[in-house]
């Protein structure tokens, strides 16, 4: 049986997902736009019997008459998107996105253009101009990990609290 976890940038809500999803997509639709602050937002479709919340559990918002989106009210990540035909699950939010690459683009009316050509961009390393950013040799991530753990620090505590 297939398995995936995920959960939000800070850890306070923890979810997993049991079984396949029905796709994997990505929608550009402008109220995804607006719901992840980027350009599209990638979604894992499924049953909602198959989620199972682990830790917390998102707040919502509705988006519109007929949509609400979940999202981790500590830290902000978006996680659901719940309409009367399934939820979603957002695809970044999982522990592992490289086993859920998309298949299908909805809302491709609302496609910004220059997103088909965003691969062929220059690409660098985060090291690459250290020079330019030295502070990145110092951060310490207080990201979650992308794992399950037996307790949650919380939103203001320090690496080391547990």
């Amino acid at each position: 049986m297939y398995s995936y976890t995920g959960g939000c940038q800070c850890g306070a809500v923890r979810f997993r997902l049991n079984g396949k999803p029905k796709d994997v997509s990505i929608c550009h639709c402008r109220m995804c736009q607006k719901a992840f602050g980027n350009y599209f937002a990638p979604f894992a479709s499924c049953h909602p019997a198959d989620v199972e919340w682990t830790r917390g559990a998102p707040k919502h918002f509705a988006s519109s008459n007929f949509v609400t989106r979940g999202f981790c009210a500590d830290c902000g990540t978006p996680l659901t998107y719940e309409a009367p035909d399934g939820l979603s699950l957002a695809a970044g939010a999982f522990d592992d996105p490289a086993a859920l690459p998309p298949t299908v683009q909805y809302g491709i009316e609302g496609k910004l253009p220059f997103t088909d050509h965003l691969a062929r961009l220059p690409g660098h390393r985060t090291e690459f101009d250290i020079e330019s950013a030295p502070f990145l040799t110092d951060i310490v991530s207080n990201q979650h990990p992308d794992t399950d753990t037996p307790f949650w620090r919380g939103p203001l505590s320090q690496p080391g609290d547990e």
